[in-house]
């Protein structure tokens, strides 16, 4: 396991990773005790085959289009699509498109079982109703219990532009910002953020994000335990 020596990483920064014979690039961004985060970029053609292995795996189409095979069932992937794939199930990808296929993948540590009577495999932003964490925020949940997945919480949180209050949540959090320019403050530091950027924030980490553009912040967030985005551990009110 990585250690983690910075709470905000640029994916660009990160050596990519790709096996012979893969059409897989992969940089491992994050790798903490519950969670671990990967940006996955597939050339096109179909990927060899790949598994969590005992933990949960939750995706995000980033941009590209292209397919998921699992259990022999095709489903289609396109921007702005999650997926879910349970412990012990394998995978391939396939690019369908000329362009370089993007996807941000969390690994998760899976301590319940998937309740298979709400199992969904793919979920659609669009399709998700929204939901308010503060005055200044908005999230629509992807993958969690009313999916399937009992341990961790995949959402987009979206961030107008504003300065939220310094705040902490109880959970263990990997982000990875979509869309938008902004600040992270934390640890003391304030942390330029764009498209790419990802960060990790431990349990009950005091911070808040400072939307700097002319339009929203996009984040894409996991977390563990899973949870509400809208949780607060303690919030600073002046």
């Amino acid at each position: 396991m990585a250690a983690v020596t910075s709470f905000v990483i640029d994916e660009a920064d990160v050596e990519p990773v790709r096996e012979d014979g893969d059409t897989a690039s992969t940089r491992l961004t994050f790798a903490v005790e519950h969670l671990e985060q990967r940006v996955i970029r597939f050339a096109s053609g179909r990927s060899r085959e790949r598994t969590a292995g005992s933990r949960h795996e939750l995706l995000y189409v980033v941009s590209g289009s292209g397919t998921l095979d699992l259990h022999g069932e095709t489903h289609a992937l396109e921007p702005g699509t999650a997926a879910f794939v349970a412990p012990g199930e394998s995978y391939t990808v396939e690019n369908t498109g000329p362009e370089e296929f993007v996807v941000v993948s969390v690994a998760a540590s899976a301590d319940l079982d998937v309740d298979e009577a709400r199992r969904q495999v793919t979920i659609r932003f669009d399709d998700q109703p929204e939901h308010t964490a503060s005055v200044e925020r908005t999230f629509r949940y992807l993958v969690n219990e009313e999916t399937g997945c009992l341990d961790v919480t995949q959402f987009i949180g979206i961030v107008q532009p504003s300065k939220a209050p310094f705040h902490s949540h109880p959970y263990e959090e990997l982000g990875y910002i979509l869309e938008g320019e902004g600040v992270a403050h934390l640890g003391g530091r304030s942390i330029p953020l764009r498209p790419g950027s990802c960060f990790h924030l431990p349990p009950d980490k005091v911070h808040c994000i400072e939307n700097l553009g002319p339009g929203p912040l996009r984040i894409l967030g996991v977390f563990h335990p899973s949870d509400s985005p809208a949780n607060r551990v303690y919030q600073d009110n002046n």
